[in-house]
């Protein structure tokens, strides 16, 4: 056979192969540069041969139209990153944790572990005395064992199990060369203990008549410890735990694929079936924190956000409390990335977290005001300068709690101005009184107009700042926002301001103020952020009416703890949140009070746990903050006793305006009519009202409007929106005999 046969052959051969991984899915990879220069010298074949070479799956053909497209070309250099690009742009570990680098958490870390060693040393040494009396019970024992033992040892009784074996053997030989090494034990054994007894007995004699007191209680105390310790039985220690670890299972990647191919993802439970994981590990599964993390690689298609909507099943699949499981995106990589963090315990059984500034002697604000701790026990801190902040929930879960967090953080930073108004009446800021420009609590008419009175001069304090911030040298302020240099120039009047508006639903929704509030309050949000003003808003009725979506719409920093659904939640934490998987309805209630997603502090929205401030604490810090601002003399407004605000416009008492242009005679009247009168009784309150206007003044006072019979002024009759006079006389009433009721 020829060359050119042998080179047939081997092209023949090649295209067969090369035909049969082109059908093939899943195939390696081949090399199209070699097959190409195969080709090109395998001789001319018959053209029925030449057909039969091409691949059944071929729909397209070269430019020339002569062989198959080839979609995926060689490159004639190695594609993708080098081993230079693929080092700079690998993540490096930290060679100090991050809890070692913050000062607060290393503080935190050293505190925790001191506290944990003096609890046990406590422990123990209150049991001291029950332990001394264990031990001298059981040194008798102990004593019995010790000398049990040198006379096993001194007969060699360990080596009798071999000599035994060797005699039921009827191994002659063995059995004497074992007796005869036991004999020479024995007698070197005696002797060494013949020996060392008159030692011992002079020594204890020493001991009992020769030695001090103090050496004698020593020695007496050493034996019982060692015989008490040395006689205790297996099964009852001599002391009790200190603390009781909780026995957690360690997170596995059986676990872990099991548990996310029971949570209803298609493209996951379809690979599990077939003998596959599902998902892939980036990295092994680690300990972080108080509990487990585990960096998965989701299959293509799948985002974090679907496994977020089933975190419920997810938990079940890991056999872990709901508090415990949460499963998070990476910002750092694409959407497939999933960082699947298990803690040892449910976050809602943390306790209550410790607010790091419980304790100092002031705050700069132009830093991050701690605010609480995420799942994984990191600290999660607020930015206030440049920023307005809204939070939201259903009454009763740490809203008012979050609140205080920020405005005690603002408050021990002595060049802050505090504006606090509490519009729920309940007296929850009052100990933050002694330190604020501008105060209210209540919920009445007049704390109302109080607050929307603020939002006015705060509008007025924009306008005036943006002038101040115009007219600076540009080397003092280059980017025309307010700086910690800017701030400490006392004379400039350019200092911070923090205004809080709680339960702000009440003065948004009010009928008179409500709309003009609205308004000042968006002003002040897309302009007043730079000029170092602040708003923290914060309500339970998360809703258009209650909450203008010009306001919801250009807040940077948003937390959302308990809502009762989407609309809720997507009004707090912007639109499309819930769609994303960041749903605070998945909180419980009660149970997770103090739990809740903040967005904007940080790349991604993330769970916190808020840190708990009660009446006491609050007040301790309000007066660390009140002695602050005195030495500084930085106290203002309301805090010295000064009236600060608007003129004080018309005082008006709305029952007895329509009382008065009602006359006794008519029973049933229209809301618009009653309108057009209140106009021309008081322009300068009325002016512009409608009969929806009134109706919805009323509610308040518990009027409800009804259809009223009436005839137009053409004579017409028809049906309208109107009161009956009887309920408005037994409202007033009412009113009258409790004053506080209105």
């Amino acid at each position: 056979m020829n060359h050119a046969d042998h080179a047939d052959d081997e092209n023949e051969l090649f295209n067969r192969l090369e035909a049969e991984l082109g059908t093939e899915t899943g195939s390696g990879v081949v090399d199209l540069d070699k097959a190409r220069a195969a080709r090109a010298e395998q001789p001319a074949a018959p053209e029925q041969e030449q057909v039969q070479e091409e691949p059944a799956d071929s729909e397209a053909t070269e430019e020339d139209g002569t062989g198959p497209v080839l979609v995926d070309r060689a490159a004639p250099v190695v594609s993708g990153p080098g081993l230079l690009e693929r080092v700079r742009d690998s993540k490096r570990l930290d060679v100090i944790p991050a809890w070692a680098k913050s000062r607060a958490e290393f503080a935190d870390a050293v505190g925790w572990l001191a506290g944990h060693v003096g609890h046990t040393v406590a422990f123990h040494a209150v049991r001291s005395p029950v332990y001394a009396v264990k031990l001298a019970g059981r040194a008798p024992a102990g004593a019995a064992r010790i000398i049990g033992g040198r006379m096993r040892w001194v007969a060699d009784t360990e080596s009798e199990p071999l000599r035994q074996a060797a005699a039921r053997a009827e191994n002659a030989e063995e059995y004497l060369k074992l007796t005869r090494q036991r004999d020479r034990r024995v007698r070197w054994r005696g002797a060494v203990a013949a020996a060392a007894l008159p030692v011992l007995l002079a020594l204890t004699l020493y001991l009992v008549y020769g030695a001090p007191f103090w050496l004698q209680l020593a020695v007496l105390a050493a034996a019982v410890c060692w015989c008490g310790i040395l006689g205790a039985p297996a099964d009852k220690p001599l002391s009790t735990r200190a603390v009781i670890k909780p026995e957690v299972q360690k997170l596995t990647s059986d676990m872990v694929v099991k548990a996310m191919a029971s949570i209803g993802i298609g493209a996951i439970a379809s690979a599990v079936a077939k003998g596959g994981d599902g998902i892939r590990f980036t990295a092994p599964i680690t300990r972080e924190g108080p509990g487990w993390r585990a960096d998965i690689d989701l299959p293509l298609g799948v985002t974090v956000g679907d496994v977020a909507d089933r975190r419920a099943r997810l938990a079940s699949g890991l056999r872990r409390p709901l508090g415990c499981v949460w499963p998070d995106a990476d910002p750092n990589e694409h959407e497939g990335r999933l960082i699947l963090w298990v803690g040892d315990r449910d976050l809602s059984k943390t306790g209550i977290v410790k607010w790091q500034l419980a304790g100092a002697r002031r705050h700069d604000v132009f830093k991050r005001v701690p605010f609480g701790l995420d799942p994984r026990g990191r600290a999660q801190a607020v930015p206030l300068i440049q920023h307005n902040v809204l939070i939201g929930s259903q009454p009763g879960q740490g809203k008012t709690s979050s609140v205080r967090v920020l405005a005690c953080g603002a408050a021990l930073d002595p060049s802050v101005e505090l504006w606090l108004h509490e519009n729920k009446g309940t007296g929850d800021l009052d100990s933050l009184a002694c330190v604020s420009h501008r105060f209210v609590s209540g919920i009445d008419d007049e704390s109302i107009q109080y607050a929307a009175d603020s939002l006015k001069l705060l509008r007025q304090e924009v306008m005036r700042r943006a002038a101040a911030i115009k007219k600076l040298p540009r080397d003092l302020c280059p980017d025309k926002r307010i700086t910690r240099q800017i701030a400490d120039k006392r004379s400039l009047k350019l200092w911070p301001l923090l205004a809080v508006f709680d339960e702000c639903q009440n003065v948004f929704a009010h009928p008179t103020y409500g709309k003009q509030a609205g308004e000042d309050a968006e002003f002040v949000i897309k302009l007043g952020r730079a000029l170092g003003v602040i708003l923290v808003l914060a309500t339970q009725r998360p809703d258009k009416d209650s909450l203008p979506t010009g306001i919801s719409g250009n807040v940077s920093i948003r937390f959302c703890l308990r809502v009762a659904g989407q609309v809720e939640n997507d009004m707090i934490l912007g639109t499309s949140a819930y769609k994303n998987g960041v749903r605070a309805t998945a909180f419980r209630p009660e149970i997770d009070a103090g739990n809740g997603y903040l967005a904007g502090a940080g790349p991604l929205p993330v769970v916190v746990r808020t840190a708990y401030l009660d009446g006491p604490a609050t007040n301790t810090i309000a007066q660390r903050a009140l002695a602050l601002r005195k030495s500084e003399g930085t106290l203002s407004g309301f805090a010295l006793g000064e009236e600060t605000g608007l003129a004080a416009g018309p005082s008006y008492d709305l029952l007895a305006d329509i009382a008065a242009v009602v006359p006794a005679t008519e029973e049933r009247v229209w809301n618009e009519r009653i309108a057009a009168r209140l106009a021309e009784l008081r322009p300068e309150v009325y002016g512009g009202w409608k009969g929806e206007n009134v109706t919805s003044a009323l509610k308040p006072h518990g009027i409800k409007t009804q259809g009223v019979a009436g005839t137009t002024d053409d004579g017409a009759r028809t049906t309208r929106r109107g009161i009956v006079r009887s309920d408005l006389t037994k409202a007033i009433a009412e009113r009258n005999e409790n004053p506080g009721a209105a």
